[in-house]
This record gives structure tokens, C-alpha cells and sequence, in this order.
């Protein structure tokens, strides 16, 4: 370790073991920032600990990655996340709804009666990509209290516990369940819109709602918002107590918190929210506490009313597969006499149901329909053990998991080049267009492969034209997106996901490649190539709890101690614009600061005006940006393009993301782009750089986990700053704060139709 002034640090982690905390700056000598502004470190409601705010509601800039903020908990939503990426909703335990009664066996029977004849249903539906998915047999208590209205509803009848219309006169397809505009639809007739206007300002909402009002309920949306006022909840950004404000300014006295279209909405409103934190479904005691805390009188009762409408689905899955799961034991597990664990009762949106089931289904019809092969030769030829091993796996399975850090980048690559030479078509995407620019020509990504923009199109049935995909920064793959991937490919295509493991999850809902992995239904090929280097080596540590100190001798890292959040922006600006470019040798534009979160005095707005104020300063007469501003774009949640300003015209902003032109019109610039020369972790997952600059402010402490800080760690490719204030609190988030739980239905659905490898 390199003593006082020599910039070469032992560890990140405050005072670990055998070494100190007297790192500096390259070329700064020790010297403390001049700056001794206050400023407190990041809100906790800013962070990213769960992600950033999917759209413009949350905090009035985009750059969300659809994940909640902090604050986002299932009750008031004013709780900060205690992890570093996804918090779970209070009481997601996986536990089922207690107090349920015990039915009797008769009862059972007629349950699993019932059961069938839903899941006939179901199925019918699910084959015309309309319904919900099959829910799993044999419920009791509780859920079988939900799905009897569930019955009611399918068959026409009263709910047995308030009257509700039959599916076929229900209202348009409930808002809570149908993907969201991120903006106002241009086409959206200017009638409708002043209709929605009238309405929102009657109720005393503001009538700039009405253009994303209208794009989220459709051309109707005046009608129905005066009929169901609590629908509002479906627009981005809108928190239940506005909407029970304008409830009350349009119904008056007509109107309580036991109002079943205000339950509907809530339940459909925690379920959106939750899927902003990656959850796929709740369990139902979270959202019967969630429903209370908002004071619904009857949450079981509104939970109920909501499933009969069909703004939400009840599930079990694994019931049918129970270990000495029969109809006779399943009565007698009713009287109480269950010796297995308890399986989960779930609520989801159709939406992703829907999503994950035909992920299963498409996952599984790969696995079925590939033919085996010998590439023997090809795999002899490969240029790593590693790479030879994942040849062999592909040529005999329609599905193979990869998993490694940068370095093992490589084998999937070496993987595509040796079924060329076979001649098959193979195509590499990757997440972000910062990654394609790494893998070289002829790469695409995942976005520009389902949209046809990239990649090798579509052939006479519509699947891709295709024999290998190899998707690579899989981890960043959410349930939709992977599953519109997989129904793009042809039978016996084959398809390899690869990734690390360590790092932060999908910013949308889903963890695919962690399902996978845990489900263990295909091979699994870890590479045994590490990551090079002084960087590679505390990356490495990281993603198994340890942070360890590393020896630098090339100032390949450097801490930088600071005391307050002022002082913080201070040194991270001294980095990019002078010590990183002086000492390093990497210039300004290629080096990134990566911070917790966008909100507070260190989070990437305030960042990213202090460095833009250092490094491109201007009036900002293009919308707030002017030319060489560097941008984060963001299309939609969950996708990031950096790049940087070229020019504005009529069209709207000129901007150039890593070589691909992009125009992006006038009225979508102040949601859809922020200056990026900060990022989020969760925005940053899947790109490098060749220096990144890492903030870490005092009371960032509660954002930070261990794939949080692995994943931030992990973005420099030549050099790593870390702007460190937490103290001893990385070094206990490295070692004891794992990812936050996703509550997913994928594995469960994989084990039911694949037979597990071995």
C-alpha cells in the first residue's frame, strides 16, 4: 500500500484489515478539497437503492430504469430502502394469507372441481394472448375465498360476497393492467383531450394531466374518469391521496374509502409499484396490509371485489407438484395435518403473468425442439477451455446459461465465430449500445433486434431469421422483454444467456436470469476466466462479500476520502476535469461518475450541474443543454443511451449516442433526457468506460448493497475513483447486504415444465 500522497490505495473499504484510509487523488497529493460546503448526502428518497424513478412523476427529470425510488414501499411510500436494489414490500415473506379457515373435504373436492374447470378456461384464453394464466389447484382459506370470485366472475354469477357483472359487461379493460404510455400519444384526437381537461379541472386536477390521461386510458378517458375518478391512479406519477382529492371534488358525498372502484385501483396501483421494484407479484398478505394501511375497511373484501373485476389474478403455483400432493391428503392437509411447506398465494397484473408464462412455455419449446449436434472440431478450436466447453453445452441444448465477469465476454464471441464457421446464422445483442460498440461490428442490440432495426430481420413466419442468439448482460433482460425475445425465435433455435450474476437486476419487473439460474432446468457454463488486473481483483472480491486490499501500483485505483456532501461534489468534479485526465491519461468525456441516486446535494443532478458548469458551460438554449453537453437518453424505462448534443433544429435535439443518430423531438426532451455526465448505477449496469469515478456521500450508506456496489465497481475499465465518505458502511454492505427479493413466479413455472438438469 502506497503511504500518504502517493494516490495508491490498500482497499475502498474505510479501514479494512491491515491497511488505512490515507488514499488520494492522483496527482493531488493528499490534499484535502478546498470546498467545505454543507449539503446533506442524497435523500434516501433519491436513491437508487431500488432504482430510479421510472417516469416523470417521481421527481419531475427522467432517466428512471423502472425501478422505484426508495420511497416506494407498498404503505405510505415513505419508508427508505435498507438495500441496494430492489426493497421488498413489508410483509413479502412468501408466507400465505393467515386465518384462513379450514375447509372440509367435501368442500376440497368441489375446490378442485372448480379449479379444473378455471384452468380449462384460463388456458383457452391464455391461447389467444387475452387472459390470465392458470392459477395451480386445490386452495384453500383464503385463497380459496378469492378465487371463488374468481368463479362468479367466469360463470356470470354473484361474487359470494357482493354482486358484480358478469366478464362481458365489465368495463374496458381495466387501466391498471394495461402498459403504460411513457408519453402522450401525438395521434390522441384533440376532442378527447379537452374532454379529459373539462374533467380533471372539475375535480380540481390540473389540466396538463389530460395528454397522458388520455394516452393511458384511451379516447373515452373523459367518460370514464367522471365514472371511476380513482383511474387517475393509472397515470404515471399520481399518488393515491390525489386521487381520493379528486375523487371527492367530482362524487362529493358519494364517495368513501370503501368505495370498490377506489380499492380496484389501489390494489392495481400497489401492483404497479411493486412491479417498479421488480416484483412480478405480491404475496397476498402484503397487499391485504398494504390495502389497511390505506385505510380500505375490508381489505379481504375489496381483494375480493378487485379479482372479480379483473384488475388482478390469484395464484399458487407448485400446489399440483407438492411432494405426496393428492386430492385425499389435500383434505386432509385442510383439517390442518400439512407436513410440507406452505406454498405462497400471489396476486399479480395479467400483465406480467401473462409475460412470465409465456416465457416458461417459450423457454421450454426451445429446449424440446433444438436437435443435438457435434461440434467436437469447433469446440477443439476454441481459444479457451472455457470457451471449448460452452461449444460442446450449446451443440447439445436448445438452452445454456453462461455466467462470468467482462473478460468472459469473450467465449459467447468465440461461440458465434465457431457456429459461423459451421454454417449457421448466429446473432450477439447486447443490453445497451455501449455494449454492442464493445463486442465490434456485426453486433446488435437487444432493441434493435426486436424492432428490426438491427440484426439479421425476420423471416416469412415473423421469427428471427436465426439458428444461435446469444444475449449477452442478461441479467438487465426484464420478463417482457425476454419474452418477447424468446416468442421471436424459431423452433430449434438455440439461445445462450450470458452474464454476471453480481450485478444489480433488471431495471423493469422480472428477474429472468436469476430464475434461470435457480431453476436449474439447462446447463450452466461458468467461466473460468477472470477479470484482469488490480480492478478485476477488487471485483472480484466484491462479488463474494469481500472487500479486500488490492495493490494498484499503476493508480489503476484511487480513493479519495471526503468529509460532506459539498466537499464530495468538490473532488468529484477535481477528478473528471483535471486529476483523472493529468495522471491517468483518460480525458474528461471518457470518464464516468457513477452516485446512488438523482435526488440530494450528491446525487446526479446536482453533480451533473457542477460539472457541466466545469466542463461545458453554456445558457443551455437547446432546452437547458447546448452542443458536446453529454446526455443520458432515456426511450423508455429502463434503457439508457448515453451519448452527447450535436445540435437542435425544428425537429427537436440532435443528439449522437455512441455513434447511432438520434433525434429527439421538442416535447419530449425535458422527460426523456438529462445530462449524463453522472448516471445511476442501475444506468450504468451493462456499459464501461475506460475511467469511472465512483460517489459515495456520507449518508449514502443506506442505498448501498453488495450488487449495488459491485455493479458501480465494476464500470471502469482502465481506472477506478471512488469519492468515498461512508466509512466502514461499504465494507458491511460488500459483506452483508445482499440483493433485495424479487418476487417472481418464473422458477416455479420452470420446474413445472422442464425436468431440472443435473
Amino acid at each position: 500500500m502506497g503511504g500518504e500522497g502517493e494516490g495508491v490505495p490498500s482497499t475502498p473499504g474505510g479501514t479494512a484489515p491491515g491497511g488505512s484510509r490515507d488514499q488520494t487523488p492522483p496527482g493531488e497529493g493528499g490534499k484535502a478539497g478546498e470546498d467545505g460546503a454543507t449539503g446533506g448526502a442524497a435523500r434516501a428518497g433519491g436513491q437508487d437503492s431500488a432504482g430510479d424513478s421510472a417516469t416523470p412523476g417521481g421527481d419531475g427529470a427522467p432517466g428512471g430504469d423502472g425501478a422505484a425510488s426508495a420511497g416506494d414501499g407498498l404503505g405510505d411510500g415513505e419508508g427508505a430502502s435498507t438495500g441496494g436494489q430492489d426493497p421488498a414490500a413489508p410483509g413479502e415473506d412468501g408466507n400465505p394469507a393467515e386465518g384462513g379457515e379450514a375447509v372440509q373435504p367435501s368442500e376440497v373436492e368441489v375446490e378442485i372441481a372448480a379449479q379444473r374447470e378455471l384452468r380449462e378456461r384460463i388456458a383457452r384464453r391464455k391461447a389467444e394472448k387475452e387472459g390470465p394464466i392458470p392459477a395451480g389447484a386445490k386452495l384453500s382459506g383464503q385463497a380459496a375465498d378469492l378465487l371463488a370470485a374468481v368463479r362468479a366472475m367466469e360463470g356470470g354469477q354473484a361474487a359470494p360476497v357482493r354482486p358484480v357483472a358478469p366478464a362481458a359487461a365489465a368495463p374496458a379493460v381495466p387501466a391498471q393492467n394495461r402498459p403504460r404510455a411513457a408519453e402522450p400519444t401525438p395521434a390522441t384526437a384533440p376532442e378527447a383531450v379537452a374532454a379529459v381537461a373539462a374533467v380533471l379541472a372539475e375535480g380540481g386536477a390540473p389540466a396538463t394531466l389530460a395528454p397522458q390521461v388520455t394516452a393511458t386510458l384511451g379516447e373515452r378517458a373523459g367518460d370514464a374518469l367522471r365514472e371511476d375518478p380513482w383511474l387517475l391512479l393509472s397515470v404515471p406519477g399520481v399518488r393515491p391521496e390525489q386521487a381520493d382529492g379528486f375523487a371527492r371534488a367530482l362524487l362529493g358525498d358519494g364517495c368513501g374509502p370503501g368505495d370498490e372502484r377506489r380499492s380496484a385501483a389501489l390494489v392495481g396501483w400497489l401492483l404497479e409499484r411493486a412491479a417498479l421494484r421488480g416484483h412480478t407479484a405480491l404475496a397476498f398478505p402484503a397487499v391485504r396490509a398494504a390495502l389497511a394501511e390505506r385505510s380500505v375497511p375490508d381489505p379481504d373484501q375489496a381483494l375480493q371485489h378487485a379479482i372479480a373485476e379483473g384488475a388482478v389474478l390469484v395464484f399458487q403455483d407448485g400446489v399440483e407438484d407438492a411432494e405426496g400432493d393428492t386430492e385425499d391428503e389435500a383434505a386432509d392437509g385442510a383439517d390442518g395435518a400439512d407436513d410440507g411447506p406452505a406454498v405462497p398465494v400471489l396476486l399479480g397484473l395479467d400483465r406480467y403473468a401473462l409475460a412470465e408464462e409465456s416465457l416458461a412455455d417459450g423457454l421450454a419449446r426451445l429446449v424440446k425442439t433444438a436437435q443435438g449436434a457435434s461440434w467436437d472440431e469447433a469446440a477443439a478450436q476454441a481459444p479457451s477451455p472455457s470457451a471449448a466447453e460452452l461449444i460442446r453445452a450449446v451443440a447439445g441444448h436448445g438452452l445454456v446459461v453462461h455466467t462470468g465477469g467482462e473478460a468472459a465476454r469473450a467465449e459467447p464471441v468465440a461461440l458465434a465465430e465457431a457456429v459461423r464457421t459451421l454454417g449457421l446464422r448466429p446473432v450477439v445483442a447486447a443490453h445497451s449500445e455501449n455494449g454492442r460498440r464493445r463486442l465490434g461490428a456485426g453486433a446488435a442490440t437487444v432493441a434493435g433486434l426486436l424492432s428490426g432495426t438491427e440484426g439479421p430481420g425476420r423471416d416469412a413466419d415473423g421469427a428471427l431469421d436465426l439458428d444461435l442468439l446469444v444475449v449477452l448482460d442478461a441479467p438487465q433482460l426484464d420478463v417482457e422483454t425476454a419474452t418477447m425475445l424468446v416468442e421471436s425465435l424459431p423452433d430449434g433455435a438455440r439461445l445462450v444467456l450470458s452474464g454476471d450474476p453480481g450485478v444489480l437486476w433488471s431495471a423493469g419487473a422480472g428477474r429472468v436470469f436469476a430464475d434461470l439460474l435457480a431453476a436449474r432446468v439447462c446447463p450452466q457454463i461458468a467461466s473460468r476466466t477472470p477479470d484482469p488486473g488490480p480492478l478485476g481483483e477488487l471485483v472480484s472480491g466484491i462479488g463474494i462479500g469481500e472487500l479486500n486490499q488490492v495493490e494498484a501500483p499503476g493508480k489503476e485505483i484511487v480513493i479519495v476520502p471526503v468529509r460532506d456532501a459539498g466537499e464530495a461534489v468538490h473532488r468529484t468534479v477535481q477528478l473528471v476535469a483535471d486529476s483523472v485526465p493529468r495522471a491517468i491519461g483518460v480525458p474528461s468525456g471518457q470518464t464516468q461518475v457513477i452516485t446512488v441516486g438523482h435526488g440530494g446535494a450528491v446525487g446526479t443532478r446536482a453533480l451533473n450541474t457542477a460539472l457541466k458548469e466545469r466542463l461545458n458551460p453554456g445558457p443551455g438554449r437547446f432546452g437547458g443543454f447546448d452542443p458536446d453537453d453529454r446526455v443520458a437518453y432515456v426511450p423508455a424505462p429502463g434503457r439508457t443511451l448515453t451519448g452527447s448534443v450535436v445540435s437542435a433544429d425544428a425537429e427537436g435535439l440532435r443528439l449522437d449516442c455512441d455513434g447511432m443518430p438520434v433525434v429527439v423531438p421538442r416535447e419530449l426532451v425535458e422527460s426523456v433526457v438529462r445530462h449524463g455526465w453522472a448516471l445511476t448505477a442501475h444506468q450504468a449496469a451493462g456499459m464501461r468506460w475506460p475511467a469511472a469515478v465512483v460517489v459515495l456521500p456520507g449518508d449514502a450508506a443506506q442505498g448501498l448493497s453488495r450488487p449495488w456496489v459491485y455493479t458501480a465497481f465494476g464500470r471502469g475499465e482502465r481506472h477506478l475513483s471512488v469519492v468515498h465518505g461512508v466509512d466502514q458502511a461499504l465494507a458491511q454492505a460488500v459483506a452483508g447486504v445482499p440483493a433485495a427479493e424479487r418476487t417472481t413466479r418464473l422458477r416455479t413455472l420452470l420446474e413445472t415444465l422442464l425436468t431440472p438438469a443435473v
